[in-house]
């Protein structure tokens, strides 16, 4: 096996030919005799450059509608052969297979032909054969070829036979490791589609791919090493954002705005604005309404010092008033499906807040995959995109709630939907004004946001907590009163609960005493 390997035989087959004229121009004076395959062979002859048709190489033309135009043993025999293996030299000769220095293919495009929506039979025709094949076959025999899936790879390949004469060892390992990943994610992709395509929930075997859209410098801690990976799932939010300004995103970062966006999708921009304000990945104030800046003003009050160096969504185009009104206080991100210019030009003073883009809002109502690692393997399971309207809910107590108690309870449980458990939520005119999360005791969470809604009244001088007259929100349901009762000293006047509790009874029982209303919901809404 040697270390440098002039390239000396090309093949490239391309479903993306974007720079392609150039890579092989690149060949071509390096003395590389190319070769390729249909559409790609076409463009390279059209720009003047010899090019050999692989149809002349395997004696056989391209058959079957282009499904059959590689597969041949001209074609792997060149790219698997050990040449420095007298039998597989002798087999060579014998047969007449020329070995191939370079490989270039990338896949048909199915990943993106599934994001918009083509029919089955589009999709099952756009799933590549002979590419991952002879990608594989490649990337195996990485000791005399190098193996380029983009034109990334091309161009590495062709700056080390610019520097060196020909491809290094590390190099064409190096593609080799890439090649597979690439492959593996692409029968992910193919996989988790026909799985869905199926309704198959739980199928034998689930792979999971994506593709690397940023080295993160440090994970969750300094001393774990992360990386951002995308799946070619067309969901808005941080996989399609642009970042406008600021530093560099952290894993706590995305991992945060992520939490932030989906929470603030929950409501429809067409009926009212919407702020969510995140930190650690669970909301400190949630609101709507008449537009960005009120809604804005609305979820700081609710909690104004766990605010300080949170992450800030918004569910329509970011517009100047709200944006100075995010920067009167320490932010870390912002992010909106849009920005006016002088909403941009507002943080542009602010050089570390980072402004994100989306381009739209995620769907809560998708469909999705969500996983989570265990020991020895992971969790799978549908996105939460469960939805409670109005006429879901069951009125269980006597008292039976307004139509604007109804309201705040939709508004409540969406936001409960959004906190780790166990989760409590006080709501009041569409706002959230007291807030607790991830508590041991359902109790204990109820108390937090209470007591949290008592401290931001005393430091503001008001009489009493915005909980008084409230709506109360459980992410599930009450095992025993306690949790109702201590929603009742904050103020509430009803209670929106999954129910489902073997003591349901009692709870009712201890609302009815209290003369508040409440309705389950039959959908709870645990987030660990």
């Amino acid at each position: 096996m040697t270390d440098i390997l002039p390239i000396k035989r090309a093949l490239i087959s391309v479903s993306d030919k974007t720079g392609l004229i150039d890579h092989a121009k690149a060949l071509s004076a390096l003395g590389a005799k190319l070769v390729s395959t249909g559409g790609t062979k076409t463009a390279i002859a059209d720009a003047g450059l010899a090019v050999e048709d692989v149809s002349s190489v395997t004696g056989f033309p391209e058959m079957m509608d282009g499904r059959v135009k590689t597969l041949h043993p001209k074609v792997h025999g060149g790219l698997l052969a050990l040449r420095d293996n007298a039998e597989h030299a002798t087999a060579m000769k014998e047969h007449g297979i020329g070995p191939f220095d370079v490989l270039y293919v990338n896949l048909y495009p199915f990943e993106a032909t599934v994001a918009r929506g083509a029919d089955f039979e589009t999709c099952i025709e756009n799933i590549d054969i002979g590419g991952p094949a002879m990608i594989r076959a490649a990337a195996k025999n990485y000791g005399f070829i190098a193996v380029a899936t983009d034109a990334d790879d091309m161009a590495a390949i062709l700056e080390e036979a610019k520097t060196h004469g020909g491809t290094t060892l590390a190099l064409r390992k190096r593609l080799s490791a890439k090649a597979f990943a690439r492959t593996g994610a692409y029968d992910a992709a193919i996989s988790a589609w026909y799985a869905d395509q199926l309704e198959d929930k739980a199928p034998a075997y689930r792979s999971l791919g994506g593709k690397l859209r940023q080295s993160l410098r440090y994970g969750e801690n300094p001393h774990q090493n992360a990386a951002f990976y995308v799946t070619g799932e067309h969901r808005f939010g941080v996989s399609t954002a642009k970042q406008l300004q600021g530093k560099e995103l952290s894993f706590n970062n995305l991992n945060d705005t992520d939490a932030a966006f989906e929470l603030v999708a929950e409501f429809d921009p067409k009926a009212s604005a919407a702020v969510a304000i995140i930190k650690h990945a669970n909301p400190c104030g949630v609101a709507e309404g008449a537009n960005l800046l009120e809604a804005y003003k609305r979820a700081l009050e609710c909690d104004p010092v766990s605010a300080f160096g949170g992450i800030v969504a918004l569910n329509r185009r970011l517009d100047k008033a709200s944006a100075e009104a995010i920067a009167e206080i320490f932010t870390e991100v912002v992010i909106a499906p849009e920005a006016d210019e002088d909403a941009v030009a507002v943080f542009a003073k602010k050089k570390n807040l980072r402004l994100l883009v989306t381009g739209g809002l995620p769907d809560p109502g998708a469909p999705g995959l969500s996983v989570r690692t265990v020991s020895g393997g992971f969790l799978a399971q549908n996105r939460d995109n469960g939805r409670v309207t109005a006429t879901d809910l069951k009125f269980v107590t006597k008292k039976k709630p307004t139509d604007a108690q109804i309201r705040d309870m939709i508004f409540a449980f969406k936001v409960a939907k959004h906190v780790k458990s166990n989760a409590i939520i006080y709501a009041k005119d569409a706002a959230t004004v007291g807030i607790g999360a991830g508590q041991m005791s359902r109790v204990d969470s109820a108390r937090v946001a209470r007591l949290k809604a008592e401290d931001i009244a005393h430091t503001n001088g008001w009489t009493d907590p915005k909980t008084v007259g409230s709506v109360c929100a459980s992410d599930a349901f009450f095992p025993f009163p306690d949790g109702l009762l201590q929603a009742v000293q904050a103020g509430s006047t009803a209670v929106i609960q999954p129910g489902g509790s073997i003591r349901d009874d009692e709870v009712i029982k201890a609302a009815d005493a209290a003369e508040i209303a409440m309705a389950f919901t039959g959908m709870r809404h645990f987030r660990h």
